[in-house]
């Protein structure tokens, strides 16, 4: 599995605080075993952002992300709280 982190990604990342980026780190090792498992409560997003999928973080940051078209690389597209989606 490969895994691309956009610009817009690295620059969010960047300014969470650090409890945050740490909890980051946990999901994305749990996210390179399995996309879907349970405790990521990944799901498929809709409406303007119909092309894309998220992962929680914790109760409040989410990662939005692309599944390639040979599904073999992910794209991390932005990191955030609930404001994300807007």
């Amino acid at each position: 599995m490969e895994i691309i982190y956009s610009s817009k990604f690295s620059r969010e990342y960047k300014k969470l605080p650090d409890p945050i980026k740490n909890k980051a780190e946990e999901k994305e090792i749990v996210f390179r075993q399995n996309p879907f498992d349970n405790r990521l409560r990944t799901h498929k997003l809709n409406g303007k952002f119909e092309d894309f999928w998220s992962f929680s973080v914790d109760y409040k940051y989410r990662i939005i992300f692309e599944i390639s078209k040979g599904g073999k690389s992910f794209i991390f597209h932005s990191i955030s709280d609930h404001r994300i989606y807007r």
